[in-house]
């Protein structure tokens, strides 16, 4: 009785020892047991396994079967379930496959957490239909799938594009008795949040609520960032103040959300009061907070104070990110500041950031102020470039009249393997026909299509 009672005090601390991160010190406890007559088990070494796999890798997850196997330990369904969910969270979809030979090689019979795993790992990897050929496996081997076999199953079709077969998978589901949980509505919500569905949310949403099941925090901010992506300000206002009437804790991505939103919509008073009121309660701000309220700043034209807000998040101790530079010069741009614009841009790239986003607002901003000639120059001058950057400056050519070198820059776009607005296209071909020729506009069009079937 002594010896068990000891073995899982020895579990019970390596297990927080793994939680802790702290692996050397859950090695040195191990070895301390044995010297003290406290012998490990399968799952002493098991919890070891699963702190190697989260914190180090597959490899020195997988190193510990040997010593267990020296140790006369036979592994079990955990040990080679823990290597599996190792080999996934490394996307290492022949380790995962390999762990599962062994295990059948060992006469272990795999459970549903195997198969769950080895289903997230296709998911992962974007192999939907190997996914949906384990999940067949699952019902054929009459093994009884669990919530996360469902979850698993919509989470990882919804993650794949592939949103309508997880509501008739849901659907079908339903119809054969299953009642979801309130984490499979959220799955199926934030898919359609990601994919604008806005009245397809709604009626799910509706459903929930009709369901018994109550709508929790992460609820009402995946419907809320939803409202606000597609513009319903007044609805997604409305849901943030049933959060608030309902005790939800609402967090402080919560309140940036809403900023943001009130921002977007122009409503400058209900923006001040937003921030006021969340700054009063006490909030710690952190990085993305400083970023929404450094645009808020940036988009009134007060861009000292927007300065000095970064440099109180900078004393505070957070690191400034490639969206705060953003923000920053897109402010600049829109002021008119080009030449201190291109100097942030220029130490946003000795930084070693993403600067493509705030390039495009150079470039925007260069062709708005009418120094188009100088925007060409810069394009050229670099390899940062996307669609974007290509669109703005065709459309800012056509509005010079510049059709010919408008419609080189489109071929050029497509050449280089990037889509182009149909919008531009229809621009150029029509400028080329109003000043130049029938001939040039079919010529122009004929490169376009060759180029598109070559590059596209």
């Amino acid at each position: 009785m002594f010896l068990r009672l000891s073995t899982r005090l020895l579990n019970i601390s390596i297990a927080s020892l793994c939680r802790a991160k702290q692996l050397e010190k859950a090695e040195a406890a191990i070895i301390d047991g044995i010297r003290l007559g406290v012998l490990p088990d399968v799952v002493t070494y098991n919890t070891l396994i699963t702190g190697y796999c989260q914190f180090v890798g597959f490899d020195a997850g997988y190193s510990v079967i040997h010593r267990m196997k020296e140790a006369g330990i036979t592994p079990d369904v955990v040990t080679y379930n823990s290597l599996m969910a190792g080999a996934t969270r490394q996307h290492s979809l022949p380790h995962c496959l390999d762990m599962l030979e062994e295990m059948l090689n060992m006469g272990i019979i795999p459970d549903v957490w195997s198969y769950n795993t080895l289903m997230h790992c296709f998911f992962k990897l974007g192999k939907p239909d190997e996914a949906y050929r384990v999940f067949h496996d699952i019902l054929l081997k009459n093994i009884s799938p669990c919530q996360a076999t469902y979850n698993i199953m919509i989470n990882g079709l919804c993650k794949n594009g592939y949103i309508h077969n997880a509501l008739m998978l849901f659907r079908n589901l339903q119809r054969h008795g299953y009642i979801p949980e309130i984490v499979t509505y959220n799955i199926l919500l934030n898919s359609l949040c990601n994919s604008r569905m806005w009245k397809d949310m709604m009626r799910l949403f509706e459903e929930l609520r009709e369901s018994g099941h109550n709508p929790n925090a992460i609820t009402y901010t995946t419907i809320m960032k939803c409202c606000f992506r597609c513009k319903r300000f007044k609805e997604g206002l409305e849901i943030f103040m049933e959060m608030k009437r309902k005790g939800y804790a609402y967090d402080l991505f919560s309140y940036c959300t809403v900023v943001g939103a009130l921002l977007k919509s122009g409503r400058r008073q209900d923006t001040n009061n937003c921030i006021v009121h969340m700054i009063k309660i006490g909030y710690e701000l952190d990085m993305a907070s400083y970023n929404t309220l450094i645009n808020w700043h940036c988009k009134e034209g007060k861009l000292e104070t927007a300065y000095n807000l970064l440099n109180v998040a900078e004393e505070r101790g957070e690191d400034c990110d490639k969206y705060t530079h953003t923000i920053l010069i897109n402010g600049l741009c829109k002021a008119g500041d080009i030449d201190v614009a291109q100097r942030h841009l220029n130490h946003m790239k000795l930084m070693g950031f993403d600067s493509l986003v705030a390039f495009n607002c150079f470039i925007n901003a260069l062709c708005k102020f009418g120094h188009l000639d100088y925007a060409l120059q810069v394009f050229h001058s670099t390899d940062t470039k996307d669609s974007f950057t290509y669109s703005s400056l065709v459309h800012n050519l056509c509005k010079a009249k510049r059709y010919r070198l408008a419609a080189k820059l489109l071929l050029s776009c497509i050449r280089d393997g990037m889509r182009t607005l149909k919008a531009d296209q229809r621009a150029v071909l029509k400028g080329l026909s109003l000043t130049g020729s029938k001939w040039d506009a079919k010529k122009f069009k004929q490169k376009m299509r060759i180029a598109k079937l070559l590059y596209y």
